[in-house]
């Protein structure tokens, strides 16, 4: 067995797609998945699972249908399940998302955003 840790710049580099979640880990049944994220993606949700965003890089809002959460660099906000909500960031940002194996991105919207799983860098 190797004991590596995971760099995020290195895995970051390695792809340059937004909305395109790439697993680094998994833990149990939950994966980590770094992401970069530009503009407006879709409202969706997710009916079985509460999902983490984490900000490693730049900064990045939360919309909700009542408000909205914004995140920075080292800071990390948990959308409960179930709750409608669509990710924007002005500017490119690096995030982590934590949420189990499986997880479509884009809830039950669908559409062309919806990103491949399973897909490690």
């Amino acid at each position: 067995m190797s004991y590596e840790p995971v760099n995020f710049a290195e895995k970051l580099a390695k792809f340059s797609e937004h909305f395109s979640p790439r697993v680094v880990a998994r833990m149990n049944d939950y994966e980590f998945r770094l992401a970069k994220i530009e503009g407006d993606f879709v409202w969706h949700s997710h009916a079985e699972t509460d999902e983490v965003f984490v900000v490693i890089e730049g900064e990045m809002r939360i919309d909700f249908r009542d408000g909205s959460v914004a995140l920075k660099a080292g800071e990390m906000f948990v959308v409960p399940r179930g709750v409608e909500h669509k990710p924007y960031a002005a500017r490119e940002c690096a995030i982590m998302l934590v949420e189990p194996a499986g997880t479509i991105n884009t809830g039950g919207a669908g559409g062309e955003l919806t990103a491949e799983n399973d897909v490690w860098v």
